[in-house]
Formats: structure tokens, sequence, C-alpha cells
């Protein structure tokens, strides 16, 4: 039920690390600037995959043993906090491109000065709760994430305020987020690169969760890994855990979505559909000569006025 931002292969593998090698990309650069992965060739469907990556995928079909998967879901919250504490707030860059990407972080407001109330869904260190503090004086940001550890790194951040923001621990797939947050009363939700961390059986917990402290109209911003990304192409046999489910070497594990998967998740859960599609990018070495193609899926999802 890990429910924190990326890992190993975890969104672009920024500053990945030596423990993850067998999974995290070769040192690519982005065609694009790294810190804004917008403006990125929007699809319909998911990319097309070679014979060989087809034959790859058709022969791996072996699955790691029920008991194995049981301790892995048992573990979830250990193994994020372990991420943290080899990586501390290392590991992701700041995400300074979220607004660009999602205007609806500011064109939801009736007026420039309206007071705007995010919620951060797996918050990781605050790598994107921090830089919409510091573009938008007129937000208030309710921080969570699977991971104490985590919830702490944000807390001890110099920028940290709780007259702006408040940070807490929470399993979005068990821990009631009107304890800590009112009733119907967030403008915008976000689920960047947290979705795919919980296991599949538990999905809709997570999004019903957030349904109940969004207000009548209020948005789902989401992005995460998309049906045959480079990374889910990357794991080795062995790692399967089921359908587009896999488990990284540190014991984190992601899921690669479809859009039709995505829409029905949000759909049963009471949501509308309001942007659903893939985005298509390449990252490229050009002094290795390689260049792999990444696949995300970035949606928006409303709940009915």
């Amino acid at each position: 039920m890990a429910q924190t931002k990326e890992s190993a292969d975890y969104e672009d593998a920024y500053r990945a690390k030596p423990e993850h090698a067998a999974e995290s990309p070769c040192p690519l650069t982005d065609t694009l600037s790294s810190s804004a992965p917008p403006q990125q060739r929007p699809g319909h469907t998911a990319r097309s995959l070679s014979p060989e990556e087809m034959e790859k995928l058709e022969r791996d079909q072996t699955t790691v043993p029920d008991f194995k998967q049981q301790k892995l879901e048992k573990d979830a919250q250990r193994n994020w906090d372990l991420f943290y504490k080899r990586n501390s707030t290392n590991f992701f860059k700041d995400r300074h491109w979220t607004t660009r990407e999602f205007e609806e972080l500011k064109a939801c407001r009736k007026f420039d000065t309206q007071k705007l109330i995010l919620l951060e869904a797996g918050c990781g260190v605050g790598n994107c709760v921090f830089p919409l503090l510091e573009e938008d004086l007129n937000i208030f940001v309710y921080a969570c994430d699977f991971s104490p550890r985590a919830v702490e790194f944000v807390k001890q951040n110099p920028l940290y305020c709780a007259d702006r923001c408040e940070a807490f621990q929470c399993d979005l797939t068990r821990d009631d987020l009107l304890k800590s947050v009112p009733s119907q009363s967030v403008n915008v939700a976000t689920l960047i690169f947290v979705l795919s961390a919980i296991h599949p059986d538990k999905m809709h917990l997570a999004i019903e969760n957030l349904y109940k402290v969004l207000k009548p109209g209020g948005i789902v911003l989401f992005r995460d890994y998309g049906l045959y990304d480079h990374a889910m192409l990357r794991f080795k046999s062995g790692s399967k855990l089921g359908e587009n489910f896999y488990v990284r070497q540190d014991g984190t594990r992601s899921f690669f979505f479809s859009k039709e998967l995505l829409a029905d998740l949000f759909v049963t859960a009471g949501f509308e559909t309001s942007i659903n599609e893939y985005v298509l990018r390449e990252t490229v070495n050009k002094k290795e000569g390689l260049c792999v193609p990444r696949v995300f899926l970035q949606s928006k999802f409303k709940k009915p006025d």
C-alpha cells in the first residue's frame, strides 16, 4: 500500500542510487528540460511494442509467490521508510513544472486572491508542496504520505509553515482522511506518482477516500506510469506480482496503468472524467546513442457539482 512517489525507475529516475541499478534507467537526459516535463505528445493509445518487447512480456509470466507478496504488502510502509532513510531529501527534483502542467491549480479560482485548498496525497518529502507554496501565496496545502519519515522531512523543511501547510501521516487505503481534512473542503487533490505504488486491489479505497474531502466540483489531478513505459520493460524475470504490477529490488512496487482501467476506477467511485490521456516522451543519452520511450498517464477527474 505504499503511497508515496516513484522509486528506482521512479518517474524519470532522478538521482538513481546503486542499489536500484538493476531496474533504474541508464543515465538518460530528457529531450525536454528535466525540470519541466510538460509539453510532451499526448496520445489516445499506449505506445506500440516491438516484436522483441512483446516476446519479453509474453515470456515473463511467472509471478512472485503468494507468501512473498503478502510480506511485501505487510512491509510496504517499512520499505518506503527505508527508501527515505537511504535517500533523505536528495532523490527527487522539486516539481516546478506542476503549475504549468496542471492549469487548474490556478484556473479553478473565481478571482485571483481566492484561497485555494489543496490536498497532496503522497507528498513524499515535499518536492511538489514547497514549489507550490513559493509560487502561490493564496494556497493552503494538506500534505500526507504513507511514510512517517517522509512526513518528518516535510515538517523539518525551512519552508514549512503551519499557517500554510499541514503535513500528516496517512495510509490512504485504511486511514480516514476526514480525521485530518474537513469534509468537502478541498478544491484540488493531486495524485502524482502515488496510485501506482498501491496494491491494485486497494486502489479504489484511496480514490474513495479522496472523494469524501473534495468539494462538489473539486478535481483530482493525476499523473503516473502508463502501460508499456520503458520502466515496465526493464524489470527482470522474478519481479512480476500480477498483470502490469512489479516489485523493485528495494521492495517498493509499481503498477502501469491503461487509461481504461484508470477511468473505471474513478468513475466507479463517483467521479466524472475530464481528461485522460497518455503522455509520450523520450529520454536520450546522446553519448551512448540511446533513446528510450517513456509513457505516462495524465488525467483530470471531477467530483460532480
